[in-house]
């Protein structure tokens, strides 16, 4: 997917890539320098460049579509040649629709949506093909799919989606896909600016940067990003992020380090609940009802710490040492799910009282090879990672008194004064330390057989050494043959999965390329939620594809349709506070679609057509064949951009765009549905070479809807809204 603001430059045209000193051994790290439109020349913010590296302008090949290469990838190979269906969204996209998280992203590719069997009101909880997904920062894990946090656009170049199984590359991973967070890498050229953007709810959301070269080392350069955010919500859903990112690189002969820590501050006023229905309609009160305990929170800190070393070795070897350390701490008080907000004799509301606290080490050693086997070409990556996660989690529940009717809520409760926390059974609780060591050894041959014909093959061997040490007893919790967890112990299991992946594509003709793989996946169950089910046997998966990528004018027209059949087991899902484990298989067909209609017109468009059913459930045989909470059955997206000028003042741009998302549904029976919906948004904007503003207006005809299902609640999508927006750069 390219920017609509880029356009066509080269080496010439640049006085950025002409301040770059080139070296006939260096190394390209991240993306290429581009060109915008209208800013007369690269801006350095958006120039990955380095001393002594080599700068690749985007002229006509480099600016296609499937001519970029992810990183999630590992082996430097273009999109048109990668037989599998990966989507790279640049920010500016995201920026251009008015959105300001990955959330606002998952609009630009086919196959995702906001949902889940489970969700709680904050951090990003999302599907890919009816499945969770991954977040990675970085090439590196972001947390599960459950408390996860939420993730700006904070120092953000590019967001890549890899749809499908991603654990033969990336470890333990959900079958759904891997969503990898790209930041901007600094650069010699000096280079600042801000931005800000005020909406409806008194939201702000705030960035600066500045990068460029130190005047100290030679080949040091340096960038820092900063983020604020703030919003009152239309739900008085408050939430707040305060992100501060330095960075530093450092070329030197044949190497570049680069060092990083990423400080996070977030805040959310925690709606586990959302609004309530029944069989289809919501309930007949004002979209801003909240049924929620008005005094609840979930607020976390995240530190993240990297450390990477490029060794250009010779021009066939290169090896990457990479290095990350998080520390995550977490504090949520939130209500049960809304199937329990008015409550009953057996089934009480409740408040979730719950602390984690998460120390993430993880080393990644990969030399890349390349090399020829008569006329055949290879890549070879290999790699070994080494990961070691310790997790303390402490969860204690209060009994609510009811809501009497929930057609005219009154919350009763005011404050936790008063209410008795306890950790039995009955009230979900529990204080636990578990602990992973994951050992990895994988390798990953992009083959170009010829040049018409591309075959990937990856393989990962895992040794998963997972354990749960209890502080308290709680009744009920089990280990294998039923042995009953208990304090003074620790629960442990070994696992030695091997995760598998092949493909392979043949360009029949120029701009025709069709594709076929097959991936294997493994997912360690191991998170704060899964541990009323003690230490459990790894998720799996299968997942077969096939499709066809399909480029013409130029690569001014960009079509990538795909059919995929995924079938998971032993998969993990919260039917209201209670870990149950199921089975799940979804198959349908998806296509992402782009075009340059003229030079100043511009359509992206994507479609999914799926069908999800669950195929083994104890908890309830009953739900066989019914469609898993969450899953809609199809999804349409489209955005146009159209470039204008007044009075012979250039730099107008129109923008507008429809979103579409079938019913889903709240409970496994299906006896809940959250209804389809239709949004449409519109965005004015210009720009001149050292700024850009815009006005937009999001779900413009004020349409009630919601993005998630969580019992008999739905989170509620936001109402008809107004932003403003300024961007400014030197």
């Amino acid at each position: 997917m390219w920017p609509s603001s880029i356009r066509y430059c080269n080496d010439s045209s640049s006085n950025v890539a002409a301040k770059v000193r080139r070296s006939r051994r260096a190394w390209l790290v991240g993306s290429t320098l581009a060109c915008f439109a209208g800013a007369g020349e690269a801006r350095a913010e958006d120039a990955v460049v380095l001393e002594d590296v080599v700068v690749q302008t985007i002229g006509k090949t480099d600016a296609r579509p499937l001519q970029q290469a992810p990183t999630v990838g590992k082996t430097g190979t273009k999109l048109e040649d990668l037989p599998q269906s990966i989507t790279i969204i640049p920010q500016q996209v995201v920026k251009e629709q008015g959105g300001t998280d990955l959330k606002a992203a998952i609009r630009d590719v086919s196959g995702v949506s906001q949902g889940g069997g489970d969700g709680f009101g904050f951090g990003d909880r999302l599907l890919i093909r009816g499945l969770n997904p991954q977040v990675y920062n970085d090439g590196f894990s972001d947390g599960d799919q459950r408390n996860n946090i939420s993730h700006s656009l904070n120092g953000v170049q590019s967001i890549e989606v890899l749809k499908g199984p991603g654990s033969a590359l990336l470890g333990s991973g959900p079958p759904g896909g891997s969503i990898n967070i790209v930041h901007y890498q600094p650069s010699p050229i000096l280079a600042y600016g801000a931005g800000v953007q005020f909406g409806s709810f008194d939201a702000l959301s705030s960035h600066y940067y500045v990068t460029g070269p130190t005047t100290t080392v030679p080949g040091l350069n340096f960038r820092v990003d900063a983020l604020v955010e703030h919003s009152d919500g239309f739900r008085n859903l408050r939430s707040a992020d305060y992100e501060f990112r330095p960075e530093l690189s450092w070329s030197h002969e044949d190497h570049l380090f680069n060092f990083s820590v990423d400080v996070r501050h977030i805040e959310h006023k925690a709606d586990a609940a959302g609004l309530i229905y029944f069989q289809g309609s919501p309930i007949n009160v004002s979209r801003d009802t909240n049924y929620s305990s008005p005094f609840g929170y979930a607020n976390q800190d995240y530190v993240r710490t990297a450390l990477s070393d490029v060794w250009n070795v010779t021009d066939y070897l290169t090896i990457n040492n990479r290095f990350s350390y998080v520390h995550r701490s977490e504090s949520i008080l939130r209500n049960g799910d809304g199937s329990v907000v008015v409550g009953t004799t057996d089934t009480k509301r409740q408040l979730r009282q719950q602390v984690d606290s998460l120390d993430d080490f993880d080393y990644q050693l990969e030399p890349i090879w390349k090399f020829t086997t008569g006329d055949v070409k290879h890549t070879l990556l290999t790699g070994f990672e080494a990961r070691r996660q310790m997790l303390f989690a402490n969860r204690s529940t209060a009994d609510l008194p009811n809501i009497a009717n929930v057609f005219a809520p009154n919350v009763p409760e005011a404050s936790v004064n008063g209410l008795n926390f306890l950790s039995d059974a009955t009230h979900s609780g529990f204080i636990d330390q578990l602990n992973a060591t994951y050992l990895s050894a994988y390798a990953a041959d992009q083959i170009d057989v010829t040049d018409k014909f591309k075959v990937r093959l990856t393989g990962r061997e895992d040794w998963w050494d997972t354990s749960l040490t209890p502080e308290e007893f709680v009744p009920g919790r089990v280990f294998q043959n039923n042995q009953l967890i208990e304090p003074g112990n620790t629960y442990r299991r070994i696992d030695t999965p091997f995760s598998w992946s092949a493909g392979a594509l043949y360009k029949i003709l120029p701009g025709v390329s069709p594709f076929v793989g097959v991936a294997r996946s493994y997912l360690a169950n191991f998170s704060s939620e899964a541990t009323q089910a003690g230490i459990h046997d790894p998720e799996s998966a299968m997942q077969y594809e096939a499709g066809v990528k399909f480029a013409a004018l130029e690569d001014r027209l960009t079509l990538t349709v795909a059919g995929f059949n995924v079938q998971r087991n032993n998969v993990f899902t919260l039917v209201g506070d209670t870990g149950v484990f199921d089975a799940q298989k979804t198959r349908g067909i998806e296509a992402d679609f782009q075009m340059a209609v003229t030079p100043e017109w511009k359509v992206v468009a994507n479609v999914t057509d799926q069908a999800a059913s669950l195929t083994d459930n104890p908890s309830a045989p009953t739900a066989i064949g019914k469609q898993p909470i969450g899953v809609p059955l199809h999804i349409v997206n489209i955005w146009s951009t159209y470039d204008f000028a007044i009075g012979g003042l250039t730099g107008f741009k129109a923008g507008g765009g429809m979103q579409y998302r079938d019913k889903i549904f709240g409970d496994q029976l299906n006896t809940e549905t959250v209804p389809a919906y239709t949004i449409f948004d519109a965005v004015l904007s210009y720009a001149k070479p050292t700024w850009d503003a815009s006005i937009g207006m999001k779900n413009i005809t004020n349409k009630l809807y919601f993005t998630n299902a969580n019992g008999a609640g739905a989170f509620v999508g936001e109402p008809r809204t107004v932003y403003a927006k300024m961007d400014v750069h030197f």
